[in-house]
Formats: C-alpha cells, sequence, structure tokens
C-alpha cells in the first residue's frame, strides 16, 4: 500500500484520513504539540495505530508543503475569528441593553 493510499485528498487544504472526518491537520497538531503516536490513538480511538504512524510519516515526508497548508489553515481560521468578533461586537450594545433590563426585572421581583 502506497502512503498517499491512507488518504482522501479532497483539496488543495482538505487531506482527510480515508473513511474518517479527521484531517490529517487534526494528527499533526497532535503531533507537534508531543503527543505520542498512541497518545493521539487514545485521542481519537477511532483511528489505528496504522494510520497515525502513516499520517505522521506523511508529514514528514512532505514536511514544506503540510507546514505552508497548517498556516494557510490557521490564517482562515483567525481572519474568520476577527470577522466574527468585529460583527459580534457591533450587537454590544444591544446585549448590555438587555442584560441591564434582565437585572433590573430580576431585583423588582
Amino acid at each position: 500500500m502506497k502512503l498517499e493510499d491512507y488518504f482522501d485528498f479532497l483539496g488543495s487544504d482538505v487531506i482527510r484520513i480515508k473513511g474518517h472526518r479527521i484531517n490529517l491537520e487534526h494528527v499533526v497538531r497532535y503531533y507537534h504539540e508531543g503527543y505520542s503516536p498512541e497518545q493521539i490513538v487514545q485521542e481519537y480511538p477511532g483511528l489505528t495505530l496504522e494510520v497515525v504512524h502513516a499520517s505522521i510519516t506523511y508529514y514528514l515526508h512532505n514536511r514544506v508543503e503540510v507546514d505552508a497548508m497548517l498556516a494557510r489553515i490557521e490564517e482562515r481560521s483567525e481572519r474568520a475569528y476577527q470577522e466574527w468578533s468585529t460583527s459580534s461586537a457591533a450587537y454590544a450594545p444591544i446585549v448590555q441593553r438587555l442584560r441591564v433590563l434582565r437585572d433590573k426585572a430580576a431585583s423588582e421581583t
């Protein structure tokens, strides 16, 4: 079996472990945090040790490309968070007013 046979390549930044909804990035992030393959299997009990080793090996063989992919994913996530945070801030005065009304109503009862 070739190393690539363990994965479904669904897009430039989506490499999914075959038969799972777990992406390569999830395993690699745990690997970066210092988890052993056995510990990663504990985090994802649906994965076998073989698949985790294959994921780490794929990462090590394609480190530059996978690190670039992880950076793009992180950048998109941060941008989405910032957009959400900015749009949520627009509602802050409304939320504050509702909290004041709620607290006032609670104190009157």
